[in-house]
C-alpha cells in the first residue's frame, strides 16, 4: 500500500529565538528569550506519512526548508511548552545526519498555538484508536459461554393472572386432598385402648343413645 503525505497543520507566520541553554531543572521560560529580535521567520507546516508525523519550517516564498522536527509522541520532547506562556515552544530541530539542537517557536497569536496542540493530539489518537482496532482483529475476544453445564439446573418462578384477577406460581405444589373422618354417625372414634367406654352391638343409631346414657350416667 503506498503512502502519501498529509498536512495536518499549516500556519503561514511563526517566529524561531536562539535559546540559552537549560542549567536547571527549572522549565523554558521564554521570557528568557530576545523576543523582540526573532532570528528566523517564516512558515510552519506539520505533515504525516502513515503514522510519523514531522513538524518542518519553511521559507514562506519558496518552500526551502530551514529545519525540521520529528515528532514522535505529544506531549514529548520533541516539542514542549514553556511556563510562563501559551503562545511559545521549545523544538528539537534535526538534520539528516541525525544531529539535534534546540529553537525557541513562537506565534503571533493565542489561537494558532491551540490549533497546533489540537493538530497533534488528533493525530496520535488516531494512531491509538487504530492499534486497538487492529489489536481486537488479531486478538478477539471471547464469546461469553451460557451454556448449561452438566448437572446444572434452573429453577423458573412464574406469576400466572387468574380469571378473577388473582395471581399464582406456575411451580406451586398441589394442595394435599384433606383427611376423612372415620368412625360412627360422622363422630369421632374413641381413642385407643379405652375401656371405659363399651360398644353395644346393634344399629348405628342404637349405638349413640348407648354412649349417650354411659356419658350421662357418669
Amino acid at each position: 500500500m503506498d503512502t502519501y503525505e498529509s498536512i495536518l497543520l499549516v500556519k503561514n507566520e511563526v517566529f524561531v529565538f536562539k535559546i540559552p541553554p537549560r542549567t536547571t531543572n527549572r522549565g523554558y521560560r521564554a521570557a528568557d528569550w530576545n523576543l523582540a529580535e526573532p532570528t528566523w521567520t517564516g512558515r510552519l507546516r506539520i505533515v504525516s506519512v502513515g503514522d510519523a508525523c514531522t513538524l518542518k519550517l519553511e521559507d514562506r516564498n519558496n518552500g526551502e526548508l530551514f529545519a525540521k522536527c520529528p515528532i514522535e509522541q505529544y506531549p514529548g520532547v520533541a516539542l514542549e511548552s514553556v511556563s510562563d506562556s501559551s503562545r511559545y515552544f521549545v523544538v528539537r530541530i534535526q538534520d539528516e545526519n541525525g544531529r539535534a539542537a534546540f529553537i525557541g517557536l513562537g506565534f503571533g497569536d493565542r489561537s494558532d498555538s491551540f490549533d497546533l496542540n489540537v493538530a497533534l493530539q488528533d493525530h496520535f489518537k488516531r494512531i491509538k484508536v487504530c492499534e486497538e482496532i487492529a489489536k481486537e482483529k488479531n486478538e478477539p475476544k471471547q464469546e461469553l459461554d451460557l451454556k448449561f453445564k452438566e448437572g446444572e439446573t434452573i429453577k423458573i418462578n412464574m406469576k400466572i393472572t387468574k380469571k378473577d384477577g388473582s395471581e399464582g406460581v406456575a411451580n406451586k405444589q398441589a394442595a394435599k386432598p384433606r383427611p376423612t373422618i372415620s368412625g360412627v354417625g360422622g363422630l369421632l372414634p374413641p381413642p385407643p385402648g379405652s375401656s371405659s367406654i363399651k360398644t353395644i352391638p346393634g344399629t348405628a343409631f342404637t349405638n349413640v343413645i348407648s354412649i349417650a346414657s354411659i356419658y350421662k350416667s357418669k
